[in-house]
């Protein structure tokens, strides 16, 4: 199993918004290495949800259940892809930006290191930390 975040806008589309549709196709990527990362999601992944802009937080855990395929926002389906992902899990409390950049144990974390990026990967270990006693299914 492998572990990702995705960062949306709540203005845009919010965790609230996940959990209410249950699934979503996670469309509208379009750089290139955050298209990679989509295409090396697996089924069964688990996936944090952050809030961008303005909460600046992860709020929630979703999972992969249909791996990429053309995105179908896009005229050009050779090069960009989508995933379909589901609600997994709430968080017991969101995890501001703050809190990961001042854990020394999240300190090479992508969402630190590649800000502007989209869908990034996690070890097992950032995830652990990140989840440790604020899953509410562990």
């Amino acid at each position: 199993m492998n572990y990702w975040l995705v960062k949306s806008d709540p203005e845009t589309y919010s965790w609230d918004d996940m959990k209410n549709e249950n699934t979503t196709i996670w469309t509208g990527v379009r750089n290139y290495q955050a298209r990679n990362n989509l295409k090396a999601m697996k089924k069964g992944d688990l996936v944090l949800f952050y809030h961008s802009q303005s909460d600046k937080s992860i709020v929630g855990i979703t999972k992969v259940v249909k791996e990429y395929y053309p995105d179908p926002t896009s005229d050009d389906n050779k090069n960009w892809v989508a995933v379909d992902l589901q609600y997994y899990s709430d968080l017991i409390k969101p995890i501001s930006l703050d809190e990961i950049k001042n854990n020394p144990k999240l300190s090479n974390i992508a969402l630190i290191k590649q800000s502007r990026l989209s869908v990034m990967p996690l070890t097992k270990e950032e995830y652990e930390e990140i989840t440790k006693n604020n899953n509410k299914i562990n």
